[in-house]
């Protein structure tokens, strides 16, 4: 892994990496403590993490107007 982050290309992909959704998930899992969905079945499951990621977005939205 290290060779390849010294590679022009493979900075590329890492610094794509880190500006895209990567660091979403991690601070949903850290931060606001979402690390297993509490439901069973894809329908309740789709349900839980729709209003995960509206927290996430309306939590975004309120930093923003600050």
């Amino acid at each position: 892994m290290t060779n390849r982050l010294k590679t022009g290309a493979g900075r590329a992909a890492s610094a794509l990496r880190k500006q895209t959704v990567e660091p979403v998930f991690g601070i949903i899992q850290s931060v606001m403590g979402f690390r297993q969905f509490l439901t069973r079945g894809l329908d309740s499951v789709q349900g839980e993490w729709t209003l995960v990621c509206l927290a996430w977005n309306l939590k975004l939205k309120w930093m923003a107007i600050l």
